[in-house]
């Protein structure tokens, strides 16, 4: 089973210098973002399962409703909408209703958003989400977009948030990406509930970043980042890569899953 844990649509592209900068990243895709046209790329790619994800960052690369997300979702089992919302200008209430559109869990971007995970202000949309059973994705490492805040995708604030908050799952997309990927490795060490997500790191350098990457192999989970990247591609290199079977299994799928709980297709 393949599951990809970080694909975006959107109702209306987003800022110019995201699309420029999308559009060099994955230059085969048309961006016709259509339901239709991403079943056929997942298809294409074997993937059977894609976590879609909504985005509240308008100073940074635009807004993705979560009603969008949820009704792009609905119908399409394969399809699992992840709400976002801005902790500093939303509600826990704002959360709940995502929950009851469908939405299965949370994607927030501090670095987009401008807040510190850490903060005791923030802690009430994790007890909500812990309650409801969703994951949290955090946008985690550096990012190349305009308007940008580096200094909050540093993963080590999660450490606060994953020991204050056990049972909630919590995802680190990007995987500290720049400078940050021995906290991020850290974290998914010591915390039974944090995760690496490998969204937006060229799959070929992923022992590179991650050289003892089996020592964790259950808390790997693969992300494209698409439309920013070709799916079909960003797997097959996976596959090449000299580690174990079981590793690969565990990375592709079968660890996303377990958090998701999905069945194989």
């Amino acid at each position: 089973m393949i599951v990809d844990f970080h694909v975006h649509v959107y109702e209306k592209p987003w800022h110019p210098w995201v699309m420029e900068y999308l559009k060099k990243m994955n230059p085969s895709f048309d961006f016709e973002m259509s339901k239709e046209n991403l079943l056929k790329i997942l298809d294409d790619a074997g993937v059977n399962y894609a976590v879609i994800l909504a985005e509240d960052a308008p100073a940074v690369t635009g807004v993705v409703t979560n009603e969008f997300v949820a009704k792009f979702c609905e119908g399409e089992e394969r399809l699992i909408p992840f709400a976002s919302l801005n902790p500093k200008t939303s509600t826990v209430e704002d959360l709940e209703k995502a929950y009851e559109l469908g939405c299965r869990g949370l994607k927030l971007l501090p670095s987009y958003m401008f807040f510190y995970p850490n903060d005791g202000e923030i802690y009430k949309f994790y007890e909500k989400a812990a309650e409801l059973k969703m994951p949290v994705m955090f946008h985690t490492g550096t990012s190349v977009f305009k308007n940008v805040r580096q200094k909050y995708a540093d993963p080590i604030y999660l450490d606060d948030v994953a020991t204050d908050f056990p049972d909630l799952k919590i995802i680190l997309a990007h995987s500290g990406r720049g400078m940050w990927y021995e906290k991020a490795f850290m974290l998914a060490r010591i915390h039974e509930n944090v995760y690496l997500e490998i969204s937006g790191l060229p799959p070929k350098r992923l022992l590179y970043y991650f050289p003892r990457i089996e020592e964790v192999e259950d808390k790997v989970i693969f992300g494209s980042d698409f439309p920013g990247a070709n799916i079909k591609e960003n797997i097959r290199i996976i596959r090449s890569l000299p580690i174990g079977r079981r590793v690969k299994e565990k990375i592709l799928g079968v660890n996303a899953a377990k958090i998701l709980g999905l069945k194989n297709k």
